[in-house]
């Protein structure tokens, strides 16, 4: 199968993830795929963002941005027309984006069949986080794009309840969740040697991957860890960076447990397994209600033993007291109570850390299946058309 991929992304984070595994998976599957996209970012260290256009979006007064954005269509539509009559694919396959009718435009002029995967709803995300200055420009946007597309694929079930309520019938939204590549993850050491190799072996390690933000709750896991007596062993270990790392490292000096936490700032994706490796409990704490985080597929994929929200987008794939410990997220003591009861109860640590394993291949989440979802949905529309 010829499939055309779009997507309008340049940054090198979750997003640049995601597009390149999925590519790898089809492609290692024996089907050809032609990428049309903005230039890329592969010289970029990975956590970077999307470098001029960042600080255009920052600077710019939001309704030139916003128009900037739409007009950009035109030169997707361009290079999108270009890549169908040079290679004439079977499908096109698009990573969903506001403001981005181009690829539906192309799929309708050369009756192709397309999927539109959806990993948030960007007008709703970016109204409350950005503000939008051309909502109804957005809003038009958004509900175009994903009512014209054969088939919408959101990450969970809570983001393809939102797709429907834009009027898409719920025959044609098909949940297909992030997953892993178990590869990146096969030759991670066991805890003993990574935590060896991190100068941590005497300690039990709490970690956390990711961007940190400041409704993560990590200070409450850092106040936890400062109600200790002198002689525990807890350690937190943050890999990677965020907006609120300054804070969190003044608050463990003010509490006297520097010594005790510790940020290795960014990191390269290659070195992501080796680091979550030592963990002895992996945090999931605050994330959005229709997500389907990456690092939790990387903490099953290691056999951690997983700390994370009871909320309806994480019952998709974790199940309390099984492969995770959940709390309640409108509880302020939740995400700590629930680290001190899997820190105090060493049999339930292995348990859920064992059941986590499984999980992976139980619930196929990796993006070999993925891709096999994909083409399986891309040989039913060709068959139909």
């Amino acid at each position: 199968m010829k499939i055309l991929y779009h997507h309008r992304t340049r940054s090198k984070d979750g997003q640049y993830v995601h597009i390149e595994e999925m590519i790898n998976a089809l492609r290692a599957q024996g089907h050809e795929v032609i990428i049309a996209a903005p230039p890329s970012a592969e010289t970029e260290s990975f956590g970077s963002d999307a470098g001029p256009v960042a600080l255009l979006k920052r600077y710019m007064p939001k309704t030139f941005y916003e128009l900037m954005e739409f007009a950009y269509s035109l030169v997707a539509y361009r290079r999108l027309v270009k890549a169908i009559r040079e290679h004439k694919p079977d499908c096109i396959y698009e990573r969903y984006n506001l403001f981005l009718p181009a690829g539906i435009w192309a799929a309708r002029k050369f009756k192709l069949p397309m999927l539109l995967e959806v990993n948030a709803p960007i007008l709703e995300e970016r109204a409350r986080y950005d503000g939008l200055a051309l909502t109804r420009l957005a809003r038009w946007s958004q509900s175009y794009c994903w009512r014209n597309a054969d088939v919408v694929l959101p990450v969970t079930q809570v983001l393809g309840d939102i797709v429907a309520s834009y009027g898409v019938d719920p025959k044609r939204i098909v949940v297909i969740p992030n997953g892993i590549n178990p590869e990146r993850f096969d030759s991670a050491p066991d805890v003993q040697t990574a935590k060896r190799a991190l100068g941590l072996e005497d300690y039990l390690v709490l970690g956390f991957t990711g961007f940190v933000r400041d409704w993560h709750g990590l200070d409450k896991v850092i106040a936890l860890i400062a109600q200790d007596p002198p002689e525990s062993r807890r350690h937190l270990l943050v890999v990677g960076d965020g907006p609120v790392r300054a804070e969190l490292e003044q608050q463990a000096r003010d509490l006297g447990i520097e010594h005790r936490v510790k940020f290795t700032g960014i990191i390269g994706r290659d070195e992501v397994a080796r680091y979550v490796a030592a963990f002895d409990i992996a945090l999931q704490p605050a994330v959005v209600s229709y997500a389907s985080p990456l690092k939790l597929f990387e903490y099953l994929a290691l056999g951690k033993a997983i700390v994370g929200p009871d909320q309806p987008n994480i019952l998709e794939i974790l199940r309390a007291d099984d492969n995770a410990v959940l709390f309640d997220p409108a509880r302020p003591d939740g995400l700590a109570a629930a680290v001190k009861r899997l820190c105090e109860d060493v049999e339930l640590r292995k348990r859920v850390a064992v059941n986590a394993r499984a999980t992976i291949a139980e619930q196929q989440l990796t993006w070999h299946a993925n891709a096999h979802r994909v083409t399986d949905l891309f040989k039913g529309l060709m068959c139909r058309a």
